[in-house]
């Protein structure tokens, strides 16, 4: 009898392997993640906007958007090179009400633009999404045959901040773009709101959207919208729904009897299009060179941008008292204490105000 101790060798090997290779490479990722955080200097960013390099358009941006002290230095610098090679392009600002199709149209349009030779750059400007700090121009995803072409750009604009500081890092924006040499410039509002102002303080040309059958409750809205409008495009002109969209082009061209003539000295036209089917979207773009070539010779188009760009610099200078009221360290301890004042009714609102204004003022003597 065999030992039970005694050990077989069995016939079946296992040789061991050899480590497997990563997954990742490593060198690479690194190398991404150096190339993120390196910032180059101003020139190395203006030589390769000026060379139409998307990259290099969208780091600069980048810089633009961003809070840090180091950045904006770098992105002052590289707008103040850019700012002769811009002011070439159309400025188009495009709003309109939920449901107008803005993506499809821009989209459309867009399409249009690039089969005639040009070059196309779409930034969106939300302002409303700084309560929800959600991200803006998702709904961008639609425009997938815009977003592929050579000669398009779509890029959402910064969302955080004031207004003012919306418009300004999105006119700046639009001057990166220009000297990129994009020669149509599409701001689209995502929502019906106070970012209209800010959308018409930095474009030529302000076109709203709109559709037949919105709803009554809209109308004051519109009514409001309409009076800064240069220009209406009632979409979804298609199928069952072209005599009411015609209807509603007469609506409007009857509510705009009744407003006064513009700063521009033309009175907006209304045409009706489909961008689904891609109807009238080139009697849109006509009617938007034509009010170009006639403000341009009647001067207004130059005084408008002048007057845009003095705009500009105080919704800068306002924004940046505003930023650095509230980074001083000295008013953000006193806050707290001023709201709790405020809620038991020990102090007014204005009262509350001018304390802390007056720490805030007191604190730059010393």
């Amino acid at each position: 009898m065999m030992d039970r101790h005694h050990k077989f060798e069995s016939a079946l090997k296992v040789n061991e392997g050899i480590e497997p290779p990563e997954q990742v490479n490593t060198a690479a990722v690194n190398r991404l993640k150096a190339s993120r955080k390196e910032i180059l200097s101003p020139e190395q960013y203006v030589e390769g906007i000026l060379k139409g390099d998307i990259v290099m358009l969208s780091k600069a941006i980048t810089l633009i958007e961003s809070a840090l002290l180091e950045h904006q230095l770098t992105a002052q610098a590289i707008i103040a090179a850019c700012l002769p090679h811009s002011g070439k392009a159309v400025r188009v600002g495009i709003t309109g009400v939920p449901g107008a199709g803005k993506s499809t149209f821009i989209e459309s349009l867009g399409m249009y633009l690039i089969a005639k030779g040009t070059k196309v750059a779409v930034l969106a400007i939300d302002p409303s999404s700084q309560r929800s700090k959600g991200s803006i121009l998702g709904d961008k995803t639609r425009m997938e045959r815009l977003s592929v072409q050579e000669n398009a750009y779509i890029r959402p604009s910064a969302a955080s901040g004031t207004l003012g500081g919306v418009a300004r890092k999105t006119h700046e924006t639009i001057l990166l773009c220009e000297a990129a040499g994009f020669d149509t410039i599409i701001v689209e509002t995502v929502g019906v709101g106070q970012s209209e102002t800010a959308v018409h303080s930095m474009v030529d040309f302000f076109l709203l959207l709109m559709i037949s059958g919105a709803g009554d409750e809209l109308q004051g809205i519109k009514r409001g919208i309409m009076e800064m409008a240069d220009g209406i495009a009632v979409n979804k002109a298609d199928g069952d729904n072209i005599i009411r969209a015609n209807r509603a082009k007469a609506e409007c061209e009857n509510a705009l009897h009744l407003f006064p003539l513009p700063d521009s000295g033309i009175s907006p036209r209304v045409i009706t299009c489909s961008a689904l089917e891609n109807t009238n979207i080139d009697a849109v773009w006509q009617m938007v060179s034509a009010f170009v070539t006639a403000t341009t010779e009647n001067g207004y188009f130059e005084r408008k941008r002048v007057q845009q760009a003095v705009q500009i610099m105080y919704n800068t200078i306002n924004e940046q008292l505003s930023t650095h009221f509230y980074q001083e360290k000295k008013i953000q301890h006193a806050i707290p204490e001023i709201e709790d004042a405020i809620r038991s009714n020990n102090i007014t609102s204005y009262m509350a105000a001018t304390t802390l204004l007056e720490k805030y003022f007191k604190g730059l003597k010393t």
